[in-house]
């Protein structure tokens, strides 16, 4: 029996991370086209000027600091975007809104929980981190951070570059931007973000004859036309990686993106 429990333990010990297929929700699908009102995000906006800063490759987030009225500040951000029917709006205001609501319920998360030295250790007992939680309820659905992202983000938009949008809270994913997305700014952000990440140690190092990339590049390999591809990919944002042919290796650091 102790021999036994002690498999266990060690089972539970070692996380594994399983990357989500793209399988669209059809539901969210549906858009008003015609519509061009906005949805603000200046709570958000102003959560990240306080609280979010660049050192070196990567963005930190003062979770230590953040205060009793700020953490109810973002509550009621998430339950106001909860509120709306996103369906009612246009694509591009869609994009955005799914973008902030998911980074937004993750930094919810982690202050929730703060001290937490990786968003891996959230969740349910035999669970790696928090993404199969249901998290919000819109238009009577529950959803979870696996559904926005990989049931609405990934199959409606098809655009790899929403791998550097939405944040894990983790060193190793590309950064929390510190601007909110919004209609307007969004294609700016992502070229910003995928340029970023790609001329970034945590998303593509080359030593000799061995790459060493980020671990998106292989569990997301089909989102960048296959593996074979990644590097035409890459090389778009990173035009000396265009004829690499050698070794590949994957690393991504699941430490929290916190300010010490």
């Amino acid at each position: 029996m102790k021999r036994l429990l002690l498999l266990l333990c060690a089972l539970v010990s070692l996380p594994t991370f399983a990357a989500p297929k793209s399988e669209l929700w059809p539901y969210w699908k549906q858009s008003n086209q015609a519509n061009q009102s906005q949805i603000s995000h200046q709570d958000w906006q102003q959560l990240l000027d306080a609280y979010v800063f660049e050192q070196g490759e990567n963005t930190l987030f003062r979770y230590s600091q953040v205060t009793p009225d700020d953490k109810t500040k973002l509550k009621q951000y998430i339950q106001r975007l909860a509120k709306l029917d996103p369906l009612q709006y246009n694509q591009a205001e869609q994009y955005a809104y799914w973008v902030n609501l998911y980074n937004a319920i993750t930094v919810d998360l982690i202050l929730d929980n703060y001290p937490v030295q990786s968003i891996t250790k959230l969740g349910g007992l035999f669970s790696f981190g928090p993404w199969g939680d249901d998290v919000v309820e819109i238009n009577g659905k529950n959803l979870t951070l696996n559904d926005i992202e990989h049931r609405i983000l990934r199959p409606i938009w098809n655009d790899p570059r929403t791998h550097y949008a939405v944040n894990c809270a983790s060193l190793g994913c590309p950064n929390l931007q510190t601007q909110a997305f919004t209609a307007d700014n969004t294609q700016a952000l992502l070229e910003r973000a995928a340029k970023t990440f790609i001329n970034s140690s945590k998303g593509v190092s080359i030593q000799g004859n061995t790459a060493q990339l980020s671990s998106i590049y292989d569990w997301f390999a089909e989102d960048f036309g296959g593996k074979k591809q990644v590097f035409n990919h890459i090389a778009q944002y990173a035009p000396q990686y265009k004829n690499f042919s050698g070794n590949v290796k994957y690393e991504y650091d699941w430490d929290l993106n916190q300010a010490n």
